[in-house]
Order: structure tokens, then sequence, then C-alpha cells
């Protein structure tokens, strides 16, 4: 029923709006349009809030409804004063919008679910498509479904007769610089018209039949999920700091941080180089007091954050310390790390696997130490690989991926990239050191850990601070140490890093389901060794 009232109600809303702007000096018949619309919008957005799929999903169909709302409604008040066009354009509507949008919008919900997908056997020669696990998953991106691995010295006029049959198009999905230690460079993405978007099953099936193609998976959308919460209260210790706003910080008394300052000071700790800290999200405020000593641009566009959970997770990564301002985070001060940004989410926090993968090969091409990615989605199978050649290609170019274990309270395994082989994944413990009630589990994952998690103080676009919970605030602490670790031992590698971080990591309530704390002066005493 609901999925029936969500296009009407909408079209409803849509029309009324319309006529509404259309009537706007007959004052009868103004306020007749005005309450079709907002009756149709209540409704709209009953159906929208009560329908079947995820918040994520729903929010971005919100963004997209809403949208053309506004774009159709602003394009007929501009013409409102010229009955021949506003008339033309008004009947032309009619005759294609229940075979455009309104037909899009009859698929929208219940939301897609993933266990209709056919179980293949993978061969040595092509590595077919994987069994998937009976969850839902976020939708796809309606630009580009599919990313498909072709195989060697093959192209898409190789496809041409799948291509031709379900109308589909492609472009080139990721131009990593060192194509000669990647296969990457051969993914294609593909787009599904949306007449042919039910038959996705079957253009599956055919392009892994065809014999030209070595993989595919669906190019899932991300989403990130932070809540904001109350603060904690405020803590005593100074930590050996100056920066007023570490009172706030809960985590740093679980962490010893000022064990970790006077071990720093005490070996006389230089680096060997700056470590260089990649926040991959909504993009960092290069401006924040807190945050621009540290900072160094990379690209002019990613250097502010409309959203801000971008700014949020650079500040735990690395704000700066010792300045008398705001937050701290693990260097005492400039010489260690610096952060720079990559956007590769929306100011609204949406984002593609596509997006995601570019960014991760962007930050390596450029000289990233530590990949931060506080973001992700429910996968559509066990292990995506895609990902995962994307992670080994950035290790392989110097860097250590860490992501963002989820907020879903299921098993990480079924959540990407932080299921993807080599990445270390980060769940998220509370104040008495259990696992978040939100948090995803990473027994299952290979290279598991946890941090602080609940009620994170960080830095907030145009020198604010906030406080949000996540693992995507705990992504960022495990970064921030692993780019000090990075500082003063440039070769290190994931698994080394791993093993230390396990090793000298402390026992929480739920270990088992969380991996250990991480323990940064026990680390780097570690790392010293």
């Amino acid at each position: 029923m609901l999925s029936i009232l969500y296009p009407i109600s909408f079209s409803i809303s849509l029309f009324g709006l319309i006529l509404w702007f259309y009537n706007e000096e007959n004052p009868l018949h103004r306020r007749n349009m005005s309450t079709i619309f907002l009756g149709g919008f209540v409704a709209y957005a009953f159906s929208l809030a009560f329908a079947d799929g995820e918040l994520a999903f729903k929010m971005w169909i919100l963004f997209r409804d809403l949208m053309v709302l506004g774009t159709v409604s602003t394009l007929f008040s501009f013409f409102r004063n010229s009955k021949f066009f506003f008339f033309g354009m008004f009947v032309l509507l009619i005759a294609t919008f229940p075979f455009t949008f309104l037909k899009k919008m009859n698929n929208t919900f219940p939301q897609k679910s993933v266990t209709n997908v056919n179980k293949t056997i993978q061969s040595p020669q092509r590595a077919l498509v994987e069994d998937n696990s009976n969850f839902v998953v976020n939708n796809l991106d309606q630009e580009g479904e599919l990313l498909v691995d072709l195989g060697e010295k093959k192209t898409m006029r190789d496809l041409e007769r799948i291509v031709s049959k379900y109308k589909l198009t492609f472009k080139k999905a990721f131009a990593p610089d060192d194509d000669l230690i990647t296969d990457l460079d051969d993914y294609m993405i593909v787009n599904i018209p949306f007449n042919y978007e039910k038959d996705i099953d079957e253009i599956e099936k055919e392009l892994l039949a065809s014999g030209s193609v070595d993989y595919l998976e669906q190019n899932e959308i991300v989403q990130l999920t932070p809540i904001e919460t109350i603060r904690p209260s405020k803590r005593k210790r100074a930590f050996g700091i100056n920066d007023p706003g570490v009172q706030e910080l809960w985590g740093f008394d679980k962490l010893r941080m000022d064990d970790l300052y006077k071990l720093l000071k005490s070996r006389k700790v230089k680096p060997q180089r700056k470590a260089n800290i990649f926040i991959l999200d909504t993009g960092v405020d290069s401006d924040h007091e807190d945050l621009k000593s540290n900072y160094q641009s990379y690209k002019k566009e990613y250097d502010s954050d409309r959203q801000g959970h971008g700014t949020h997770c650079a500040g735990i990564a690395a704000a700066v310390t010792n300045n008398k301002l705001g937050v701290a985070s693990y260097a005492p001060n400039n010489d260690f790390v610096k952060v720079t940004s990559i956007k590769v989410l929306t100011d609204y926090g949406g984002g593609t696997q596509k997006s995601v993968i570019s960014g991760m090969l962007e930050a390596a091409d450029n000289g990233a130490d530590v990949i931060s990615m506080s973001l992700g989605a429910l996968s559509n199978k066990n292990r995506k690989r895609a990902y995962a050649r994307a992670v080994d290609y950035c290790n392989r170019k110097g860097a250590i991926v860490i992501a963002a274990a989820g907020n879903n309270n299921m098993d990480a395994a079924k959540y990407s990239p932080a299921n993807a082989p080599g990445i270390i994944a980060v769940s998220a413990i509370d104040t008495n050191l259990q696992r978040a009630h939100f948090s995803n589990y990473v027994q299952n994952v290979p290279f598991g850990i946890a941090a602080p998690g609940v009620n994170i103080y960080s830095t907030f676009p145009k020198n604010q601070y906030k406080t949000f919970n996540g693992t995507s605030m705990a992504c960022p602490y495990v970064a921030g140490l692993v780019g000090l670790m990075k500082s003063i031992n440039p070769e290190i590698i994931t698994k080394e890093v791993f093993e230390i971080l396990e090793k000298t990591g402390k026992e929480t309530k739920s270990t088992s389901q969380t991996g250990k704390l991480i323990q940064p002066a026990s680390a780097i005493a570690e790392l010293l060794k």
C-alpha cells in the first residue's frame, strides 16, 4: 500500500505546487491548490517514512525527490506569466511524467534485495560472482550500477551484443598512475537504463558468460551515519598539554595519552619524516583554527566541508596539539603528521563504491602514508574484489588503509570496505569499554581493532566543535596513531602495524567482538624496540 501511495502522493504534490504558482493572483484557486499540495506532501512524507528501506536509502530518495520538486516548480514559476509556454510545458509534463520519473518512483520501494542472485561456481580461469548472504543492501548508483573487470586484451566492443540488447552505456572506472601493479585500469563503470534495471541479474549472468569479463560487482551507494550526542562530563586531567578541549575527551583517559606524551619526550623521539594522513570523506575545513597548522592542501575543492563529518574525523586524527585551542591528537607538535583531504562523498554524506575507490587510488598516487575512511555500506558479497585490489594498490604505494567497521550492530564481514582484505577495520567502544551498541563486530575480519567511538568531541567547520557517536569517530583514532607510527618508521607495513596494536592493546569487556583497544604509548614503545 505504501509503495503505491508514495508515487501518487508525490505526483499530487508536484502538480499542486505548479498550479499554486500559476494561481498566485487568484486567492480562491491559490488556497485550493496550496491545500492540495500540502495534503499530497504530508501523504508523501508519511509514505516515505514508513516505506520498506534503510534510513540512508530513504534520505537519498528524499534528496532526489526534493530536487525534482524544486527544479520543476521553479521552471514553471518562471513561465507562469506566459500562458502559451506554461500550458505547453504542463501538457508535455503530463504526457511524459508517467513514463519517466513516475515509472522510476513506482520501482523505488521496497528497496532492492540481493537474495535472488544466482549462486555460481568459481573456476581457475575466471573469477565469478560469489554466493550472497541473505540481507538487504544499499541502493545502487543510478548512474552506473555495475563495476565490470574486463579480461586481458578485451574491450567493451567484445560485449557489443549485450550492450546493444540492454542499451548499456559505459566508461572507464579508474585511472591509477601505476597501472602495471594493478588491473583496476581494466574496470568499466556500466550504466543500465531504467527500463532494464529489473533485468540486472540476467545482465550480470550474460556478462559473466560472455568470455570477455573476468569479474563484476554492483556499484553500491555508501552513506554516513554519525549521531550527534550530548557532551560527556569533563575530565579533570590535562594530560600535560594546554588544549582546553581535552577536558571533554574521555578517550584520552582510556588511551593513556599522557603516557604517550611522556614517552615521546623522555625518549626524545624524532620523526624520520612527516606522515601524510589522507581523510577520504566529505572534505575538510582547511581553515579551522585547530587544523590549519597540520593541514596540507592537495586540491582546493577538497578544502571545504559543508557536511562536517570529514572535519570532525580530521580533528580526531590530527588536531594541532599544545596550541591552547580546541582539542588535541597524538603528535605533541607539528613535526610528526600532516592531514590531507580527498572528497569522495557529497555535501549530503552520500557516495558510491566507485567514488571511494577512485579516492583511494588518488590518495595513494599522491603520497598517502595512511588512508582513513569513516564510511561504508552493507555489501552484497562477502568479499569485494575491487576494494581488495584498491587496498593492495595502496599498500604497494606505501599506504596503510583504515576503515570504520560500520554502525549496523552486525558482522563487519558483511560491510564494505571494512571487509576488504588488507584493511584495518575499527570497532567502537564506549566509556565502560563495552562494544558500543551500534558498532559492528570485527572478529571475522583479518585485522580488527577497537577505539573510542561514543561521545567523541572534535573539530567542526567554522571553528566549531561538536560531539558525535560512531565507528566513524573510532576509525581516525586508529589512523592518527598509525600516522604517528609511520612518521617514526616509514617502512612499516599493515601486518606489522596490526601485530603491534594487537600485542600492546588492552582487553575490552567484549574483546572477542571488538578486538583490543589501542594503547598508543605501549604501541610506540614496542615500535621503538
